[in-house]
């Protein structure tokens, strides 16, 4: 009896770390509210009015009271309220600093900086996992891909979503490659489940809100039969039980093609040539307050086993001095970065942009 005790209680022990692993925002004393939920909540909340009456009336303090209206933030305790104030004061100062050498990008505040790096990371990103296909089954021809290229001025690119605190951003990743390729095929946008991905695609080494791989997504929806639309399976931002209709289905996977490591020629060619591609690479901290530019930071890596955020290539261009740059969707929002998207630097598989990219190719008899 006591060997199945014990192997009960590690069990236990696994489920606990892995629900641990990410951090919803209510844990750590933010609560993002509506009106309705403000007034239901209020008593349990401490109104920006009386921010100076518990912190002082410094020009910081000021400014953090308009950061916490402005993203309508509020804190469970003066304790949590504290440390979100001198989180943003620690972010405000690394902002400024950053911006003070002048490099090819720019950071400001945004919804995010009342978390500190450790707790930002832990929230929205997944954990590192080698996503790398050696050798890809992605075909070169004598087709030169076009000097500039952005598959939004045909909408085939489906709207900026938001992953909200669930580390679930390669779902969204899948999503806008299978939307942006079934557009470009029928001439018409399906908006596709994530939560579907969530919640059932575990057996393809997915992990719901604690991270997955888009390739692998891919696998699951070929195999599977097929993807939800997002209005018969919609986003909750958590774990669920899976709940896939297959009377609900808004598109199917015929096939996966995968660049090869580190091929940044070989992703040009696709997302010049083909349609949209999902991307991963490694996010570090001057990400999370990334404002505009062209991203580009030797200090993240280039490796299969770092990267940890997935994202959706949707073209390229060239700035006023030449340099050329990807244009990325992301899914942190549209008031993030550059109305949901960034540029990062093209030609040196910055953060290891062209380590984990793939794209999916739709039956022919669902076109």
């Amino acid at each position: 009896m006591a060997p199945l005790l014990l192997t009960l209680l590690l069990c236990f022990l696994a489920l606990l770390a892995a629900a641990a692993a990410v951090r919803p925002l209510d844990d750590l004393g933010i609560v993002m509210v509506t009106e309705p939920e403000a007034q239901a909540q209020e008593p349990l909340l401490i109104a920006t009015e009386s921010f100076q009456d518990l912190l002082g009336s410094s020009a910081s303090v000021l400014q953090f009271a308009e950061f916490a209206q402005r993203y309508n933030k509020a804190y469970r305790s003066v304790e949590v309220l504290r440390q979100r104030y001198f989180a943003f004061l620690d972010n405000s100062e690394f902002i400024e600093a950053t911006n003070n050498k002048k490099l090819s990008y720019s950071l400001a505040i945004n919804e995010f900086a009342d978390l500190t790096w450790e707790e930002f990371r832990e929230t929205y990103l997944f954990a590192s996992q080698n996503c790398s296909a050696t050798k890809g089954n992605h075909v070169m021809t004598s087709s030169i891909p076009p000097l500039h290229k952005d598959w939004r001025k045909v909408d085939i690119v489906s709207p900026v979503k938001d992953q909200g605190n669930c580390g679930s951003c390669w779902t969204f990743s899948t999503t806008g490659a299978l939307e942006a390729a079934h557009a470009q095929a029928t001439g018409k946008m399906v908006i596709l489940s994530e939560q579907q991905l969530v919640d059932c695609a575990q057996a393809f080494n997915n992990y719901g809100c604690n991270g997955g791989l888009p390739s692998q997504a891919f696998e699951y929806i070929r195999y599977n039969g097929g993807l939800d639309t997002e209005e018969s399976y919609p986003y909750t931002a958590k774990d669920g039980k899976c709940k896939f209709q297959s009377n609900a289905i808004g598109a199917k996977v015929y096939d996966v093609v995968n660049i090869t490591e580190g091929a940044e020629d070989e992703l040009k060619y696709a997302v010049g040539l083909v349609r949209p591609v999902s991307v991963a690479f490694e996010v570090i901290d001057a990400f999370q307050f990334y404002n505009g530019g062209i991203f580009s930071n030797p200090a993240c890596r280039d490796s299969p086993q770092t990267v940890n955020h997935a994202v959706l290539a949707v073209g390229y261009d060239y700035d006023e001095s030449g340099t050329p740059y990807w244009i990325i969707k992301n899914s942190w929002g549209a008031n993030w970065g550059l109305n949901g998207y960034f540029h990062m630097l093209l030609g040196k598989n910055m953060c290891g942009i062209a380590t984990c990219a793939s794209y999916p190719v739709l039956p022919e008899d669902f076109i």
